[in-house]
């Protein structure tokens, strides 16, 4: 199996095996997309109470779902799991949040393998969990999601990518 590697950027763990980028288009559709998935959800006349976005991937998703429920509450969890080389370590808590979660939306971009979502699961455990993308290990944890993408599969969001020439897959598969 060829690892797909984009120019200018460190060799993934090989755990991921394809690269999946987002353009901010594609983004904002998915983010609305999830909004309409949890447009009248909520426990209060189907109201949410606010929303809590995991920093940093849920913050952008988490803007457009609050414009789009018109949502004015927004409060963050901040952590911090992932290496620059795009290994998963041990989850660092920075900032949290008071209560169970009644009544909140948790947003994030991602739920990869769960260890992030189910630490913020145990946090809050009474809010509803919703997730832009969502991978086979992950997707039990969350309540709500829009996309799945396979397990072997890397992410690059918009804010972390550039535009660059990159070579076509055949080539690649050449090396």
């Amino acid at each position: 199996m060829v690892s797909i590697v984009p120019l200018g950027v460190s060799r993934m763990s090989a755990t991921y095996q394809k690269t999946f980028p987002v353009s901010w288009e594609e983004l904002h559709r998915t983010a609305k997309a999830l909004a309409w998935r949890l447009i009248g959800q909520g426990p209060t006349g189907g109201q949410w109470e606010g929303i809590v976005a995991i920093t940093r991937g849920g913050l952008v998703p988490a803007a457009i779902i609050a414009r789009e429920l018109d949502i004015r509450l927004i409060d963050t969890v901040c952590m911090t799991s992932y290496s620059d080389d795009h290994a998963q370590g041990e989850i660092k808590l920075l900032k949290g949040v008071t209560g169970d979660g009644t009544g909140w939306l948790i947003i994030d971009d991602l739920v990869d393998t769960g260890k992030t979502a189910k630490y913020v699961r145990d946090l809050l455990p009474k809010a509803h969990f919703a997730t832009i993308y969502a991978k086979p290990a992950g997707k039990p944890v969350v309540d709500t999601f829009v996309t799945e993408v396979s397990q072997d599969t890397w992410i690059y969001f918009p804010w972390d990518i550039e535009p660059q020439f990159v070579q076509p897959i055949a080539k690649l598969s050449q090396r």
